[in-house]
């Protein structure tokens, strides 16, 4: 079951993330950011009101388990965090866009989103089988080939930037590493907080995301979009409405099996990223994005044996 929902949520997370993108070459990312966060805590709100209700209440819990308890001070804390933690490597994510190679900055932010909270449930105890941790290895290296953008343009339309030498590799590898931890860090958060409860703890970290996002907004005095018949707000909207469900996801897999496994599966979601642009951009994939694809299938592969 753990990995039916952390593919689950590696499908909606790289699928939001595609949609961001689109809607980030449309205007602002600041912008995008103001509309994607709040959308999902809407919407997890909403879902989490009507677990309350008695009857879907019985329904959402059937499903979810326990999908709208919090648990205590401790579990709100540890929400709060990790919506503060996601909304801030995200900022570090796309300030390393603009100030340094895209080609260093991705791939450094997926290995180390990865490897901390691995790391982290290493050191607490859990221990994998020897096919486990080679199909995670696999996976890892996966997670960075198919990260790579274009050499020439990356997935939000910007290009690498004009220092592409030892100054902007350092300045990638520091915001890719920011960025990494700043996900890493979300996502072991979000675990804690998800431990006696689903809906409220994602609403909770949502909604502090949110506070971030916004706050950015006012001090860039960042504008909205224009209504401009582009949808650009329709999508932004999508891609947070998804985005919280694959935090729904995430939460259900680490209540499912190992922690370590649920986030390296869940960490593959730049390969969808990578496939919708392909499919519905018409993007071309270079050929170690492809390898990367192929190793994440005999990664997922090794880890469910």
């Amino acid at each position: 079951m753990v990995t039916i929902l952390a593919l689950a949520a590696a499908v909606l997370y790289g699928t939001a993330d595609f949609l961001g993108g689109v809607a980030a070459r449309r205007a602002s990312v600041f912008a995008v950011l103001a509309t994607t966060v709040p959308a999902g805590a809407a919407v997890v709100i909403v879902v989490a009101l009507l677990g309350e209700a008695p009857g879907l209440g019985s329904l959402l819990g059937h499903a979810l388990g326990s999908p709208t308890s919090v648990g205590g001070w401790g579990a709100v804390t540890w929400a709060a965090v990790s919506g503060i933690c996601g909304a801030g490597g995200l900022v570090a994510f796309y300030a390393g866009f603009a100030a340094a190679p895209i080609s260093v900055v991705a791939p450094v932010a997926a290995l180390v989103s990865t490897v901390l909270p691995v790391g982290i449930a290493i050191a607490g105890g859990e221990r994998l089988t020897s096919g486990m941790l080679a199909g995670g290895l696999i996976c890892l290296v996966a997670i960075v080939l198919v990260s790579m953008p274009p050499a020439r343009r990356g997935r939000q339309g910007h290009r690498a930037g004009p220092d592409a030498g030892a100054a902007g590799r350092l300045r990638g590898l520091a915001y890719g590493a920011a960025a990494g931890a700043g996900f890493g860090l979300f996502f072991l958060c979000l675990k804690n907080a998800g431990q006696s409860g689903v809906l409220w703890p994602v609403a909770i970290s949502r909604t502090a995301g949110t506070v971030v996002a916004m706050g950015i907004a006012v001090a860039t005095r960042t504008r909205p979009w224009r209504r401009d018949g582009s949808g650009t707000g329709v999508i932004a909207l999508a891609s947070g409405a998804v985005d919280a469900a694959a935090n729904v996801c995430y939460v259900l897999a680490t209540r499912a099996g190992l922690f370590g496994l649920a986030v390296v599966i869940t960490s593959l979601y730049p390969g969808m990223t990578v496939l919708l642009a392909r499919w519905v951009l018409g993007e071309r994939m270079r050929w170690l994005q492809r390898a990367g694809l192929l190793l994440a299938a005999a990664g997922v592969v090794l880890l469910t044996t």
